[in-house]
């Protein structure tokens, strides 16, 4: 075979090689052309839902968080009972409130309120929460509790709570909302400059299992639970496998005592959330 004929030869494979390696190519216009209402439904009926989703789950996550703070986890009131208990002996910062033997509490996500309970008669209470849904289940418990003075529910988020004064409280409480926040040091850096000189930081949480060799099983799902965004998802934005105690040690108060426990669940679907942190923190 001549040098003109093997180049004439060569130079028609690749030019088929060139027109079967578009071909996939092209074939794929005209079918997103011919199916264009179809996808266009799909990514709105995606979009929908994604908003329905997101757009109601404080909603929902209020309504059934109400439910489980009135009908599921009954033992663990004892357990915070147990730990507010020394919230009698504290001594108010502010001399009005001192002579009448009250303190003023903030309380940081107060939910629906169910804290009330656990508060000495003649708190002046601050409640804060991000969402506005507890409202109503927030105004319902502090009906029951007239001895209790406390305003409208601040909705604002954590980070944000310049409404209220430096130095101005005895007492903050924050109690499971640690786990679903985006960085807890800003919320932490807060609490310190509400915090009258002396006053007192109470807070419980449920953490990450400090005890992976025997508890190496729940760890696990732990992780499983919270890295692919089950969790979060459901109770918003709580994250399992977190461990706050290291955040609250650095964060500048003068004394730290805090306990990591296995608290009570109302049954194994919990079981991922009870290991538990609590304490009292000093400014």
């Amino acid at each position: 075979m001549s040098g003109e004929n093997a180049y004439h030869i060569n130079l028609v494979e690749e030019n088929a090689d060139q027109d079967g390696s578009d071909e996939g190519d092209l074939t794929l216009m005209p079918w997103c052309y011919h199916n264009l209402f179809t996808i266009i439904s799909i990514v709105a009926v995606l979009w929908v839902i994604h908003r329905l989703v997101l757009g109601t789950q404080p909603k929902w996550f209020a309504y059934m968080m109400y439910l489980y703070t009135k009908y599921e986890f009954v033992q663990f009131e004892e357990v915070k009972k147990d730990h507010f208990a020394s919230l009698s002996s504290v001594v108010s910062h502010d001399p009005e409130l001192r002579k009448k033997k009250e303190i003023r509490i903030l309380e940081i996500g107060v939910g629906t309120g169910v804290n009330f309970a656990h508060y000495p008669e003649g708190t002046h209470l601050v409640g804060v929460d991000r969402n506005l849904h507890f409202k109503s289940y927030w105004e319902e418990n502090r009906k029951q509790f007239p001895n209790i003075y406390s305003g409208e529910m601040l909705t604002t988020s954590a980070e944000n709570i310049e409404a209220v004064a430096d130095n101005s409280v005895d007492v903050v409480v924050i109690t499971l909302v640690l786990c679903s926040v985006p960085k807890i040091d800003p919320i932490l850096k807060e609490v310190l400059r509400v915090l009258a000189p002396g006053g007192k930081f109470y807070f419980m949480e449920h953490i990450a299992e400090f005890d992976p060799e025997k508890h190496g099983l729940r760890k696990m799902m732990q992780d499983v639970l919270t890295y692919l965004y089950v969790w979060p998802f459901i109770y918003d934005g709580c994250c399992l496998n977190r461990d706050m105690l290291p955040n609250i040690k650095k964060a500048g108060f003068s004394s730290v005592e805090a306990e990591k426990y296995y608290a009570p669940v109302p049954n194994i679907i919990f079981d991922v959330e009870r290991p538990n942190l609590k304490g009292i923190a000093t400014k």
